[in-house]
């Protein structure tokens, strides 16, 4: 079975890191829907229909009317589905949210806290405040929902090893399944990156970030938490299915605008442009492009994606899939990260190690072929 991922791409106010398309045109909110209900029935032929996980993501979900949500799940056979989840931002999760929310078949919830501090969220943008996050889980857990997921961010300008400890104590005490952590970044084209080319903002040093890291990394592991990908730590059973399935390279489809596709073969993507793509769906047009990889692109793909994993590369599998010469370039690649203990190596797995997980992206980048 597939993955469905659903692309929601509005947005009441743009984060200054966000590279990802949205849109505030909530005006066509109601078309979009429409043409994402025609761009599922017209695709889903390429994919069995029986989805594994279905995934709601943006821009903003949330901000979608209470009918909006209900048309387009209606629209899609959740009953295969182990995992639906939907991404909410903490201001959204109001009672009447909630109490809609419980007529749909959303088990999983991941919000974007990002940071406890209110003038680092002003800072980023966000329209919720610290406090409405806690108010937003108890909301949900009293709905029913039982995996909850937290997005926090670390290496903002001026933050302290202090500061971002008392982020990491206010997402614990939230008592949440899965916590994502990722690393504030400058990508171009982003407000914040035009901050730091002003010079108005300073990007945090790496010797901190590192320290902020592995203190996340020894804390959730002291409470429990999984730490199964580069980013991401979940309780016992608490793992994204959805995002799991990107990482072991499973087929998923992607509709919406700027959603993306893998069928095996083949990536496939959407037209980033709200108007754009309901006129062509309307039309009943390919909104679509795509490209057939390589038996070089499918290889680095698994070894990028898997070696982002606690379970790393299989190089059994590995083996199977692209033949023996390919496992002794991977290995011979890795033989220089093994030896400096970045990297472990037995019989059929070649993974991260401890001081490897923050040198990730050098790691993998060095394993893949050019």
């Amino acid at each position: 079975m597939a993955g469905l991922y659903v692309h929601i791409p509005f947005c009441k106010s743009r984060c200054v890191y966000c590279g990802f398309y949205s849109t505030s045109l909530f005006s066509m909110s109601r078309r979009y829907v429409d043409a994402l209900i025609q761009e599922l029935r017209r695709r889903v032929s390429d994919y069995d229909g029986a989805w594994r996980t279905v995934y709601l993501g943006g821009g903003t979900p949330s901000t979608l009317a209470a009918d909006e949500l209900g048309r387009l799940f209606s629209a899609i056979d959740c009953s295969s589905a182990r995992e639906v989840t939907i991404e909410c931002n903490p201001d959204d999760v109001t009672a009447d949210f909630v109490r809609q929310l419980s007529a749909l078949p959303v088990n999983r919830v991941s919000m974007g806290a990002q940071t406890f501090d209110d003038d680092r969220l002003r800072f980023l943008r966000r329209r919720h405040k610290a406090a409405d996050v806690a108010q937003a889980v108890a909301r949900l857990r009293d709905a029913g929902i039982a995996n909850i997921s937290v997005d926090l961010m670390y290496g903002f300008p001026g933050e302290t090893l202090a500061d971002w400890n008392h982020d990491i104590d206010e997402a614990l005490a939230l008592d949440v399944e899965h916590i994502s952590a990722y690393c504030l970044t400058y990508e171009e084209s982003t407000p914040l990156y035009d901050m730091l080319l002003r010079g108005e903002v300073s990007e945090a040093s790496e010797e901190l970030t590192r320290e902020m890291y592995y203190g996340l990394i020894a804390r959730l592991s002291a409470l429990g938490y999984e730490h199964y990908e580069v980013s991401n730590f979940s309780r016992q059973g608490g793992r994204s299915l959805h995002n799991s399935g990107y990482w072991t390279g499973e087929p998923y489809l992607g509709i919406g605008a700027a959603a993306h596709s893998y069928d095996g073969t083949r990536r496939l993507w959407n037209i980033s442009d709200l108007p754009i793509y309901i006129n062509k769906v309307e039309r009943g047009e390919c909104a679509y492009e795509s490209e057939s990889l390589t038996e070089r692109e499918l290889y680095n793909d698994m070894v990028m994606l898997a070696l982002r994993t606690s379970e790393g590369i299989d190089l059994k599998k590995l083996g199977e899939r692209f033949g023996s010469d390919a496992v002794d370039y991977c290995l011979k690649s890795a033989r220089r990260y093994v030896d400096s203990s970045l990297l472990e190596h037995d019989a059929n797995t070649l993974r991260l190690a401890h001081d490897g997980w923050y040198v990730s992206d050098m790691i993998i980048s060095d394993l893949m072929k050019v």
